[in-house]
């Protein structure tokens, strides 16, 4: 995709496109989309920057027992002070802010959006091709508290974010075992999944108990032939 192009083509954004989208996931779990957070020219400029200077890395991480290379790149950027960060068997270096000025500046604009969220640390992911992905996961590691609002800026390719609810915990009905296929519950009920193109300079929300009963994914997609960036921005709990 030739997001270049496509900027030159539309470069004000549609009003309606400026909107934030609040969709409600049920049992106090909600998602916020915004898909021109950011404008074009100052999504391009916060790409390339954070391209080029940000000290990326793909570490070894531990899945179902088993190292593997993680398929993305990251980086971590922390306030001081805070609880380390371990997710997969892996602990990432806390950078500081002051490290990287300009990422001061989206954070500044992510809590002028949601200024009760005050941000203090961030998950920096390069996705530098369609075969780069993250599988299902919820970001509910105890630091972020028992309703962590994460919120998720995209810079260059557009990707897939998909949502899905997690399996119900509760004894199994024997009544719907039994039932004809027909009249079962189909694993791909719309009301259990949602999806989302994540736009450049677009920002999504995740909020409530949505890590508590949700996994969310970035899955492979061969034609993604350029690269993203994601910046998650979340409140660690002292």
């Amino acid at each position: 995709m030739n997001l270049a192009c496509e900027e030159a083509e539309n470069p004000r954004p549609n009003m309606e496109e400026t909107k934030r989208q609040i969709i409600d996931l049920g049992n106090g779990s909600e998602v916020v989309y915004i898909p021109r957070f950011l404008s074009s020219d100052e999504s391009w400029n916060f790409f390339n920057y954070l391209n080029k200077e940000i000290p990326w890395t793909r570490p070894t991480i531990r899945v179902f027992g088993r190292s593997c290379l993680q398929p993305r790149d990251t980086c971590y950027v922390a306030s001081p002070g805070l609880p380390e960060l371990t997710y997969s068997g892996y602990k990432p270096h806390a950078y500081s802010w002051d490290d990287f000025p300009l990422l001061q500046d989206i954070l500044e604009a992510v809590n002028k959006a949601f200024p009760d969220c005050s941000y203090n640390s961030l998950l920096l992911n390069r996705y530098k091709g369609g075969e780069d992905y993250v599988g299902w996961h919820a970001d509910d590691e105890k630091l972020y508290g028992p309703t962590p609002e994460i919120a998720s800026v995209s810079f260059g390719c557009d990707r897939d974010f998909l949502l899905k609810k997690k399996p119900s915990k509760a004894p199994k009905d024997k009544r719907v075992e039994d039932a004809p296929p027909t009249k079962r519950l189909k694993k791909n009920d719309q009301s259990n999944q949602q999806s989302f193109m994540l736009k450049h300079g677009s920002l999504l929300l995740m909020r409530g108990y949505t890590q508590r009963d949700w996994l969310h994914s970035v899955p492979k997609r061969v034609k993604a032939g350029t690269t993203r960036i994601n910046l998650t921005f979340r409140r660690v709990v002292r």
